[in-house]
């Protein structure tokens, strides 16, 4: 199946760092990530098993690890919200082969609702951007609103009509040729 991606492009996006304050009036700082697994998997591992979609992040430590290390590849962009000196969310763009990336997001329960996951996607858009990547989708689970609703916020399209996901795309540069 030949991804489609919509004409417009999505944006504009400002790469990190960025900082501001959530809807709970915590102070959240946005910064490119690539230290390596042993912060982040702190992170993943209280991770709500209910928060958990499409099987990631896995739920035990040496499987979380296993999976970072494969997000942290030097073709992959990672940013990473923080609370204080905690990581709170974490959002990636890993290459599918194939001429794009693939979006994930993920943010620890308590921090969801407050206006954080948008954040990390502009700026995570916003670093793509800035490493030159054209074309972004990723796949939703049809039942997830929320999800669903902040995608179409910040620019994705649905581009599928499966059964169970959703497939959405975001085209960041212009010159993106199909």
């Amino acid at each position: 199946m030949t991804r489609e991606y919509p004409a417009t492009v999505a944006g504009p996006y400002e790469p990190p760092p960025r900082t501001f304050l959530d809807r709970e009036e915590r102070p959240i700082a946005i910064r490119r990530y690539a230290e390596g697994v042993d912060t982040l998997a702190g992170m993943y591992t209280a991770f709500d098993p209910e928060d958990r979609a499409q099987g990631i992040p896995p739920a035990r430590e040496d499987q979380i690890r296993t999976w970072l290390e494969g997000l942290f590849e030097d073709d992959c962009v990672n940013v990473v919200a923080w609370h204080d000196e905690d990581p709170i969310g974490h959002a990636t763009l890993v290459p599918d082969g194939k001429g794009a990336c693939e979006l994930a997001i993920f943010v620890l329960g308590p921090y969801q609702g407050a206006g954080i996951g948008t954040e990390l996607i502009e700026a995570l858009l916003g670093a793509g951007r800035e490493d030159g990547i054209e074309r972004v989708w990723l796949t939703v689970e049809r039942w997830n609103g929320a999800a669903t609703a902040l995608y179409r916020n910040v620019g994705f399209e649905s581009t599928d009509t499966g059964n169970f996901e959703l497939e959405m795309a975001a085209r960041l540069r212009e010159d993106a040729a199909e």
